[in-house]
Parts: structure tokens; C-alpha cells; sequence
């Protein structure tokens, strides 16, 4: 069994939780990927929540978030299973939070049932997350919300 290592474990966790977020993020944001960055993509952001999973102040909000990420990867590289699982995940750890959060999850499902070719699932999950998002108080938020459903292919 490894020695306890002579580092605060507690600040590796803050800083990879967002830093391995943050580098998915350019990832997702790159639409020129390769095969290996999409690897890379997928690993930062499990590597992510693995990190947010090891911190003592981690939220319902910081799972639903991390599970949203993971989702949207997953839809990325086509992969309709693993983004529903991901997204019903952040559905979960989002239910008793904010209309924003809980949009969110919706997306994510609505996004995995795209990608699947169940329009009419997605269809579902698109009402519940427009329907949640007028509910955003935050303007900005609010937009960005939006702007995320509106790239859902109906």
C-alpha cells in the first residue's frame, strides 16, 4: 500500500476538480477534434468529477454539474446510452436545486435522445427544460440556457 504522500490532498482535489473541468471545456468548445482529443476529452472530464467526488465541501450542484459534462461528451462522440446515463445522473443530484440546474439535466437527457434518434423523447425533455428555463431569474443565465436548447436539432 503507497505511503501517505507528503502533499494536502485537499488542494490536489480543488485544483484538478476545476482545472480537469475547465481543460474539457476546450475541448467540447474545439469542433476540429481529433480521436485522441476526444479521448482526452472524455478523460478530464471523468477525471473532474473523480476529483469533486474526493472534496469534503462538494453539493448535489457540483455532481448534477459534473454528470451534465460528462453527458455532453458522451453526446459528442455519439453516444447515446452513456449520455442519458450521465444526464439522468445529473437529473438526479439536480432535483431539489434551481430551475437553471435542473434545465440543464433536461438538456442533457433531450441532447442523449437526439443523438439515440427518439425525437419524441426528446421532444419530452425539451418542453420540461424550456418550460424550467423561464423560470431562470438570471437574464444571462437564462440566455445561455436557451441558447443550449436552441442547438437541440428538433
Amino acid at each position: 500500500m503507497p505511503e501517505k504522500p507528503d502533499f494536502d490532498l485537499a488542494v490536489v482535489h480543488r485544483y484538478f476538480s476545476a482545472d480537469c473541468f475547465n481543460k474539457t471545456w476546450d475541448y467540447i468548445d474545439n469542433p476540429h477534434r481529433s480521436p485522441d482529443e476526444d479521448l482526452v476529452m472524455l478523460q478530464t472530464a471523468m477525471t473532474s468529477l473523480w476529483h469533486w467526488s474526493q472534496r469534503e465541501d462538494v453539493t448535489p450542484r457540483n455532481f448534477s454539474i459534473g454528470n451534465w459534462q460528462i453527458s455532453r461528451v458522451f453526446a459528442l462522440l455519439g453516444q447515446a446510452d452513456n449520455a442519458r446515463r450521465y444526464a439522468e445522473a445529473s437529473l438526479k443530484y439536480a432535483e431539489a436545486g434551481e430551475p437553471f440546474y435542473i434545465a440543464y439535466a433536461y438538456e442533457a437527457l433531450a441532447r442523449a435522445e437526439m443523438i439515440a434518434g427518439n425525437t419524441s423523447k426528446m421532444q419530452e425533455y425539451l418542453e420540461k427544460a424550456f418550460a424550467l428555463a423561464e423560470k431562470v431569474e438570471d437574464e444571462e443565465d437564462k440566455q445561455v440556457i436557451m441558447g443550449d436548447l436552441g442547438n437541440i436539432k428538433r
